[in-house]
């Protein structure tokens, strides 16, 4: 929409415009207000007063004025003698708000935020991260799904792990397997040295932060342009007895993949494999196993050649013959169709 844009609405938290202070009134008295009455004034969600309702992405819901005016208030103390006018302004303008916030059912305290909070944008959930690693002692633990690492993408986090690092925060990482072939990572790994500790998988769930067992951060959708932050008990341990699982069933890093026991079948052919027996198209295997589709059917034309399979049928069969359309089993040898057995009609 013409002229609603950042440049027709010039002006931060504490000085709302004549209509974004219409709005946000409104949804700080009836808690959350219809997503298409604040699209005329985009500065309500660029300046993190609205978020998306978890329960229904097409409502707002208001950030509390405290938690509002305690964002402001930390930005501001860092250069104080500039910022005196602005911080009485903030606190005058959001104490009103606060009492327009006790008509509606009372917020969590600000100190500990809502329990799921939807970050719309990048640069929101880039500074939810950054304020997360601020506040973390212990541990991180990670879960990174898709291929090779871009070393664009892990240097980007190199800043926030180092300053981990020092506080002496322990990392662990779960990768899928395709990642050990990236030397962005090796590199990255070599650098943080024994703080990170990673392990892969055949495939993993979708991509998982969890700082100190009391916040975590998950894609809120496909693009990942918009994020979820749970500090919701609950949620935050199921999530990390999750990882735990993955991380047991997980290989290290350092640690050679395990052979298949079948000659000529590599660890990745095994589980291009054992999706085929599932049943999965070219294109939901490769996103799983963080492959290319091209290379995933260079893989399944491959895996025919070795099974003496003509056909994807055949090479159904040819998977079940093999023993490879299961959980895998202890190694032992397999006699493949067309290398001394009979062939199946």
């Amino acid at each position: 929409m013409a002229g609603h844009g950042t440049d027709g609405h010039p002006h931060g938290a504490d000085r709302l415009c004549e209509a974004g202070d219409r709005v946000y009134s409104r949804a700080v008295r009836r808690g959350r207000v219809p997503r298409r009455d604040a699209e005329p004034v985009p500065c309500l969600m660029e300046l993190a007063l609205l978020h998306p309702d978890p329960d229904d992405m097409d409502w707002l819901v208001p950030t509390s004025p405290q938690e509002v005016m305690t964002r402001l208030l930390r930005g501001m103390y860092d250069e104080v003698s500039a910022s005196q006018r602005r911080v009485g302004s903030a606190v005058a303008a959001f104490e009103r708000y606060a009492g327009l916030g006790r008509q509606a059912p009372e917020s969590p305290p600000a100190a500990e935020g809502p329990a799921i909070r939807v970050l719309d944008g990048l640069a929101r959930i880039q500074a939810a991260m950054d304020e997360a690693t601020q506040a973390c002692t212990t541990e991180v633990l990670t879960v990174q799904p898709g291929g090779i690492r871009r070393e664009a993408e892990l240097s980007e986090g190199l800043h926030r792990a180092t300053a981990l690092r020092g506080r002496g925060v322990r990392m662990r990482d779960l990768y899928t397997h395709v990642a050990r072939h990236g030397q962005g990572l090796l590199t990255y790994l070599e650098l943080m040295g024994d703080a990170v500790e990673a392990r892969t998988l055949d495939e993993v769930i979708e991509r998982l932060i969890l700082f100190d067992r009391t916040v975590a951060f998950i894609p809120a959708n496909a693009e990942r342009t918009m994020a979820l932050e749970l500090r919701h008990p609950a949620l935050v341990d199921y999530l990390g007895t999750v990882f735990e699982r993955l991380w047991r069933l997980a290989i290290p890093l350092t640690a050679p993949l395990p052979d298949t026991g079948i000659e000529g079948i590599s660890h990745r052919e095994q589980s291009i494999a054992a999706l085929l027996a599932e049943g999965h198209q070219d294109a939901v295997i490769a996103e799983r196993l963080g492959i290319s589709v091209r290379t995933c059917r260079a893989h399944i034309a491959r895996l025919s050649e070795t099974l003496g399979a003509a056909s994807r049928t055949q090479l159904g069969v040819r998977i079940a013959q093999a023993g490879l359309d299961g959980p895998r089993r202890p190694a032992a040898p397999v006699t493949l169709p067309g290398r001394g057995s009979p062939s199946v009609r």
